[in-house]
């Protein structure tokens, strides 16, 4: 299974796949993606090879993809899913998983939602999450959808 998710609407509209810009899962405060890793062990991460660095303009280091057609790439690790992708480190679910090429990650790893548009968990995330014994991801409330959308604090003073 790819981990190219259905057309969804994450918490925020995605900004772009540029390396650095804000994209659908980097707007939480809280973000569920940088402190579990079941994504990366569960789902084949294929994109189009535009992505891979070189010539292209493209960010994901060449010497961790793997060539799956002749537009397509892979995540090495991910080839027939159920494997963890090469630029995962750590252990799943615990403190310090993270991804060795975070900021050059494909646009699979930059847009697959935690949440859906209306705040309900994404089910394939909560069902890896149950796989690896991970709790399941909380509704949440509409104001959370906006991580701009912070009320004033009694200490902050107006321009």
């Amino acid at each position: 299974m790819d981990i190219d998710p259905p057309i969804v609407h994450s918490i925020t509209d995605t900004l772009s796949a540029t390396p650095g810009t804000p994209v659908s899962n980097d707007t939480l405060f809280d973000n569920p993606c940088i402190s579990c890793g079941a994504c990366c062990a569960h789902f084949r991460v294929s994109f189009y090879c535009g992505e891979i660095a070189g010539e292209s303009g493209g960010t994901v280091p060449p010497e961790l993809v793997t060539q799956i057609s002749p537009l397509r790439g892979c995540m090495k690790g991910t080839e027939q899913g159920g494997q963890r992708r090469i630029a995962l480190r750590g252990e799943l679910g615990k403190p310090g998983i993270h991804c060795a090429i975070y900021e050059h990650r494909p646009s699979p790893c930059r847009d697959f939602p935690a949440w859906l548009e209306d705040g309900s968990p994404y089910p394939d995330c909560q069902r890896v999450r149950s796989m690896i014994g991970l709790p399941p991801l909380p509704h949440l409330h509409p104001d959370d959808l906006d991580p701009f959308n912070n009320p004033p604090r009694h200490t902050d003073i107006a321009a």
